[in-house]
């Protein structure tokens, strides 16, 4: 089976996205046609979607000016999934605590945008993910923190605090998943393990 995967590629590690969705899929004795989304249209023919990391209010302002906030929104209500990283979650949450995004609401979260320090206060480190048998390699790059959590379900903490949330069927991360040859996180948001 070839499932159509959609990577917001407004901005972010497009590639590296790729990448790990295309291996998942291997992984799973199943192929993945990339499509990288910059404009409205095609999501509606996506199986699952990534929103990577990058600028937040930069992602938010294209996806909302290009029509691509709607589609990604019908999406969920579709119970397709999606993984969002890093600034994808701050998009994807209920609320950034900055009135320069426009929340998708995707996910019912608090975020504070890089609140793990700049970039030169990055780091890796193993993290026990819920539905993952051994630890994920997880880098951390001017990471959002989940402050606050509703209805969401946290599948990983570091140092006391949520870094890995889902909601339904959207997933997402603090760290950058794709910044490692390890696509369990892209498994486990696709095909649920």
């Amino acid at each position: 089976m070839s499932l159509n995967a959609g990577v917001i590629a407004v901005q972010g590690d497009v590639s590296e996205h790729a990448d790990a969705i295309r291996q998942a899929a291997t992984d799973r004795g199943e192929t993945a046609e990339i499509t990288e989304i910059r404009q409205s249209g095609i999501v509606p023919d996506c199986d699952l979607l990534c929103m990577p990391g990058g600028e937040s209010t930069a992602i938010s302002r294209l996806i909302q000016s290009e029509g691509i906030a709607p589609e990604i929104q019908a999406h969920v209500e579709a119970g397709k999934p999606v993984l969002a990283t890093c600034a994808g979650l701050i998009v994807a949450a209920e609320d950034a605590g900055d009135d320069r995004v426009e929340n998708l609401g995707l996910l019912d979260v608090t975020v504070e945008r890089n609140a793990f320090g700049r970039q030169k206060d990055s780091f890796e480190v193993p993290l026990s993910v819920t539905g993952l048998g051994e630890p994920f390699p997880s880098v951390f790059i001017r990471a959002p923190l989940i402050s606050g959590v509703g209805d969401a379900d946290v599948l990983a903490e570091w140092d006391g605090r949520p870094v890995a949330v889902q909601n339904g069927s959207v997933l997402g991360t603090s760290f950058h998943p794709e910044l490692t040859p390890d696509s369990r996180i892209h498994g486990l948001a696709f095909f649920g393990e």
